[in-house]
């Protein structure tokens, strides 16, 4: 009878055992399908220059047919070929009387926080100001300033700088 025991015993643990082994096979994680690339070297999509379209977002986060300011490294100053983009935002707003905007300042991330609030700010009050200049009634431009928590581009090198330093005009009431 010992004997028998001893045999149901070692059948069971035989049969823990290979259930054991074969009762959980790992599944082969599923890959996605490679798909191609449009993206440049860098790895960030760049945005263009130009906008087209008179609805939605079109460049940047700003509401076209209106189109973002670009300014220079550590600058608030609207200049060269940014002011006939602010000349194109003022000629859309003449000829909506009824629409309100935000001037939304961005900076790249270098520097601190707080330098880049700051810059933000000037930038959008650089914005505000200069459509004021161009017969736009500042009573419908507010600002803000982000500094540098609304980034376009990730990446660290001078183009995605480049379109992170911008003001966005936002359509907040029509």
């Amino acid at each position: 009878m010992r004997g028998r025991k001893a045999l149901v015993i070692v059948a069971a643990m035989l049969m823990v055992c290979s259930l054991g082994l074969t009762g959980c096979s790992k599944k082969k994680a599923k890959t996605a399908p490679e798909q191609p690339s449009d993206l440049p070297e860098s790895g960030m999509m760049s945005e263009p220059l130009d906008s087209t379209g008179d609805s939605g977002i079109m460049e940047g986060r700003t509401s076209g047919p209106m189109v973002p300011v670009y300014f220079a490294f550590d600058s608030s100053s609207i200049e060269g070929e940014q002011t006939a983009r602010m000349e194109t935002n003022a000629d859309f707003l003449k000829k909506n009387p009824n629409v309100s905007i935000r001037v939304e300042g961005n900076c790249d991330p270098r520097g601190t926080k707080e330098y880049n609030l700051a810059l933000g700010e000037r930038r959008a009050q650089s914005g505000k100001n200069y459509l004021s200049s161009l017969g736009v009634d500042a009573s419908r431009i507010t600002t803000i300033s982000f500094g540098e928590e609304k980034l376009l581009l990730f990446g660290h090198d001078e183009v995605s700088w480049a379109q992170n330093r911008r003001d966005d005009f936002v359509i907040t009431d029509r």
